[in-house]
């Protein structure tokens, strides 16, 4: 894998690397159960002229949960769509001073959405909001959204402690880390 310029996958070193690697596979799996929904309501639709009852309301409270638990997953990393044209240009400590400002932005915006989240769960239970079609409760679903932010936050929070503490233990995926052939 070196020689196609891919990374090997790291290996679980701790507690912390076990619970990042569960949340990244829920991560996956909410991706997965999204793209089943969408196939089989599609499916349904065209082939028998029915649908899923409450196709809708699950359709779009588990685009909610892809969401939350994606921005788990890609907070750590820092896999994702980034602009680091002032990042490239630095030099070695002015990267690693960039790299913990950010994070401690992201940390502290991303704990004001969760505490925001929790509000919006808490009154969707209080207010009893259910689903059109079967009268399911919808608080269920947007409680999974928030665990998602919730462990977000858990991410930026390991990866914050070891930009400062121990950079060695992460697993950036910038393209000057990555190995050419």
């Amino acid at each position: 894998m070196a020689g196609l310029g891919l990374a090997a996958p790291a290996q679980a070193r701790g507690l912390a690397d076990k619970i990042i690697h569960a949340i990244e596979w829920l991560a996956a799996t909410f991706v997965g159960i999204v793209a089943a929904d969408i196939f089989i309501s599609v499916l349904l639709r065209k082939f028998f002229n029915t649908s899923i009852p409450d196709s809708y309301d699950l359709g779009r409270n588990l685009l909610g949960i892809l969401i939350f638990w994606g921005i788990a997953a890609t907070s750590y990393r820092g896999g994702h769509i980034t602009v680091d044209l002032l990042w490239t240009s630095a030099g070695p400590r002015m990267k690693r001073f960039i790299d913990v400002f950010a994070t401690l932005v992201l940390l502290f915006v991303v704990t004001v959405q969760t505490i925001m989240l929790f509000d919006k769960v808490s009154n969707t239970w209080r207010d009893n909001v259910q689903s059109y079609d079967l009268n399911l409760p919808i608080w269920p679903m947007f409680a999974v959204a928030w665990a998602g932010d919730v462990c977000a936050v858990v991410l930026i929070a390991v990866r914050a402690w070891r930009l400062v503490f121990n950079p060695e233990l992460l697993h950036d995926e910038h393209a000057e880390d990555r190995v050419s052939e």
